[in-house]
């Protein structure tokens, strides 16, 4: 178990929305490919993929350690001042 507080870089972020994150980032075939377990490879949903990791502690660990190892990859990239997206012209 980690150690609770707001070092903890899990302090206040539930398994909910790492699931979420991650499903998002890497979608349900890749995230089955780096955490072989079922939840994640035979009909994955977060609600059914959340009661299996509740009660599995080793799969648990597994996804934290996964969404620590990704949370750069996820942040979302700054755009420098003045760059603003630009829609496509219509012809």
């Amino acid at each position: 178990m980690h150690a609770a507080g707001p070092k903890n870089p899990l302090h206040g972020i539930t398994l909910q929305v790492m699931v979420t994150q991650l499903v998002e980032h890497y979608g349900w075939e890749m995230l089955g490919r780096m955490i072989p377990i079922n939840c994640f490879n035979w009909q994955p949903s977060i609600k059914s993929s959340l009661v299996f990791l509740r009660r599995t502690p080793w799969a648990r660990e597994k996804v934290e350690a996964l969404y620590l190892d990704s949370l750069p990859d996820m942040q979302p990239k700054p755009q420098p001042e003045g760059d603003t997206p630009q829609a496509p012209e219509a012809s």
